[in-house]
């Protein structure tokens, strides 16, 4: 039987203009229509962040064909995202309905004021026409765009009760709701806005142009012109226009705005830099590693607005509502004003109490509870350097409850140095410490293992000459072998000589073991170096590592603690021993040693069975399968590493421990700020609600209540920008 091929999927970022108004339920409709695209098979569409994100089967359709359908539906699609949305164009529209709320705000008072004097009729009607035709534009509109696309949403609810109170002859009080209504409209668009400027701002922190070394000589050029393996210069207080390597000279970079550090890095030859950081000092020469548009800043700009666009579950939840809750309100208003009419009651009162009870159902605060603290919240990560890759997981942070650590170049430096070479005594006596190195050089040379670069780096420093090695195979998680000069030279753990090589006679392997459980003891990771030819196999001696535990791992992890989390647990594939000294020197709690890749996988799963949300926190290159498993998996040094991107859930674009206090306590505060939003959005339409039904209230405190409590949200989620940790 012939096995299926699963479908080649892409995923595609339309950035569309704004439409409609508070509601997205104009959104929802144009999410119907591009599922019913051939190949399309998933679709997230928010008029608020004015983005389209797609996920559609290759060969069966295309973006251009998707861009087609969207175009289909009357709505725009930006060509430039980065210069649309939030810069001359947004700035001067939301200007425009700043001036229309004014403007609504000076005809509502002129008819209320004209009417107190016993003006003239015409003055105050003239007022009031003021401020339904500038209070009820932006709402009239969305209301119709949304009807075209087959619902119904929040402004036709106000439109309706703002003309409902105007046909009773309440004219300011239905104007008093449009006034009220278009400010917090405008408020919210600001908020909304402001989120997404603060990772816009971070395009212009990188210079337009290089100083290119063209012939020995300085010339300027566009960025985009710069191409791989061109050098420029930066001068101390330069910022860098791109990414590169330092090619020569020695300075120190800021690049808080880039991985959050907060102390000036120094760099020096073959030291990685990033475009949009500060040469505080010392003047360099780089030499370029990647384009402007595949740069670490162009990167995390492109990954937030694709995370902005990819909506939380509470707000996924509280949009899908969205438009049978506004049908319920139809209902509900339409009941208010048929029971009491079939009763005997008068229609005007009657019809009064409905519009007042239309305006205070209404979901407005609900509705941008959600948007206004998780974009915040997004935008805020982005700034220090953390990066979430969607709402979803900035809630998820809210709820891990244990969080595992891999040990190399996670809570370790990650540099680990070769310590010791030990030549075995009795065994083949011409072998000098060089020669053992050079020929463990030789094998170790075609592996990428932190222990192999830090072997082959050794060598290197001694200057040894490396013979040349064929044949290399790999044990994962055990070691090595490789032909070096007529015979197999193995190089492997405890694990290695004991599975791998457990046919073979060893002569030495006893006391060769020996030794790795002493130096083991010592804090060190260790390996056995042996040589099998027609003689058999013979240890010749062994090597020892060892490797830092980074600085501030003890706070960070005491930090974790504070914040709830309540089991710790480090992965390693190195031996036990090591692994339980560095844990007990930061406070770990439990301590999974010697795992082969696949036993961290399903590490990660039985931890996940027994605490249900648990975090992975990794480099994002070997730990990708743990990463992908966990609840939330965490990159750390994401600026640098394409695979940390694409694989976790959330980078951390620099190597700052500080930052993963940072995830769980933004997650947490996040959860808090949703939970105090929808709170007081519930809480103010129960209780005018619950008011009106018992006793009545006028229809302005109905509107101040209503609009009172979405700017109030809108605030309230907005504070997250401000949020260090």
């Amino acid at each position: 039987m012939a096995v299926t091929e699963p479908p080649s999927l892409s995923t595609c970022t339309v950035h569309i203009e704004r439409r409609g108004g508070r509601g997205e339920a104009g959104a929802r409709a144009l999410e119907r229509h591009l599922r019913d695209v051939p190949g399309v098979h998933d679709v997230d569409v928010s008029f608020r962040t004015e983005s389209a994100r797609i996920t559609y089967e290759e060969g069966v359709t295309s973006e251009e064909t998707i861009r087609d359908a969207v175009r289909d539906r009357d709505v725009s699609i930006q060509d430039d995202p980065d210069a649309a949305p939030d810069d001359v164009t947004s700035r001067s529209e939301l200007r425009r309905e700043a001036a229309f709320v004014g403007l609504t705000l000076l005809g509502m008072v002129t008819g209320l004021v004209t009417g107190w004097l016993d003006g003239p009729g015409l003055l105050a009607w003239s007022g009031y026409g003021v401020a339904y035709a500038f209070g009820g534009w932006y709402g009239l509109k969305g209301a119709v765009e949304t009807l075209r696309h087959g619902a119904v949403d929040i402004d036709l609810l106000m439109i309706v009760a703002a003309l409902g109170a105007l046909s009773i002859g309440a004219p300011f009080e239905g104007a008093m709701l449009l006034f009220l209504f278009s400010l917090s409209n405008t408020l919210q668009h600001y908020a909304i806005g402001r989120s997404r400027r603060a990772i816009k701002s971070l395009v212009e922190m990188r210079p337009d142009e290089a100083q290119v070394l063209r012939d020995g000589e300085e010339v300027t050029v566009p960025i985009d012109d710069v191409a791989v393996g061109d050098v420029f210069v930066v001068r101390p207080g330069d910022k860098i226009p791109l990414d590169g390597v330092v090619a020569s000279g020695e300075g120190t970079v800021d690049q808080a705005s880039l991985t959050g550090e907060s102390v000036p890095v120094p760099k020096e030859s073959g030291d990685e830099v990033f475009g949009g950081t500060i040469n505080e000092s010392g003047s360099l020469e780089i030499e370029v590693t990647r384009q402007a548009h595949e740069s670490a800043i162009s990167r995390l700009i492109d990954m937030v607005e694709r995370a902005q666009s990819e909506k939380a579950p509470t707000q996924r939840l509280i949009d899908r509502l969205e438009q049978p809750y506004v049908i319920a309100v139809f209902a509900l208003t339409v009941a208010a004003i048929a029971i009491p009419l079939a009763l005997g009651s008068a229609f005007t009162s009657t019809f009064y109490r409905a519009m007042t009870l239309m305006v205070a159902a209404s979901p407005c605060a609900v509705i941008i509870s959600t948007p206004a603290a998780v974009l915040s919240a997004i935008a805020s990560g982005g700034r220090q350097g953390v990066l979430f890759k969607g709402g979803e997981h900035v809630e998820t942070a809210a709820t891990i409850d244990a969080v595992a650590f891999d040990k190399t170049g996670t809570l370790t430096q990650g540099d680990t140095r070769l310590t010791d070479v030990f030549v075995r005594e009795t065994g083949v006596e011409s072998l000098t410490d060089d020669g053992l190195l050079s020929l463990a050089a030789a094998v170790q040379g075609r592996s990428e293992h932190h222990l192999a670069r830090a072997t082959v780096g050794a060598a290197e420093e001694r200057s040894l000459d490396v013979p040349d090695a064929q044949r290399f195979q790999s044990a994962a998680g055990k070691g090595v072998r490789a032909d070096v000069e007529a015979s197999t030279i193995h190089i492997g753990n405890r694990s290695y000589f004991g599975t791998v090589l457990e046919d073979a006679t060893i002569d030495g392997v006893e006391p060769g073991l020996d030794r790795l459980q002493t130096l083991e003891s010592e804090g060190k990771t260790s390996v056995v170096v042996a040589r099998e030819d027609g003689d058999g196999v013979t240890v010749l001696g062994w090597l020892a590592f060892t490797d830092t535990v980074r600085p501030g791992a003890a706070e960070m992890i005491e930090e974790l603690r504070e914040l709830g989390i309540e089991h710790i647990v480090m992965l390693t594939g190195d031996n036990e021993r090591v692994a339980q000294r560095i844990a007990e020197e930061v406070g770990i709690d439990e301590v999974q040693a010697e795992l082969l890749p696949e036993a961290k996988v399903a590490t990660i799963e039985a931890l996940v069975d027994e605490h249900e949300n648990v975090a992975m926190v990794g480099d994002g290159v070997n730990d990708a399968p743990a990463l992908a498993t966990a609840t939330l998996g965490v990159a750390m040094g994401g600026a640098g590493t394409d695979v940390a991107l694409e694989t976790a859930d959330v980078v951390l674009m620099g190597d700052d421990l500080s930052k993963i206090p940072y995830v769980f306590g933004l997650g947490r505060k996040t959860r808090r700020t949703l939970a105090v939003n929808l709170a007081i959005a519930f809480g103010a339409i129960a209780l005018m609600v619950g008011t009106i039904l018992l006793w009545g209230i006028p229809l302005p405190i109905a509107v101040i209540g209503h609009e009172g409590s979405t700017v109030l949200v809108s605030l309230n989620g907005l504070r997250l920008l401000g949020f260090r940790g």
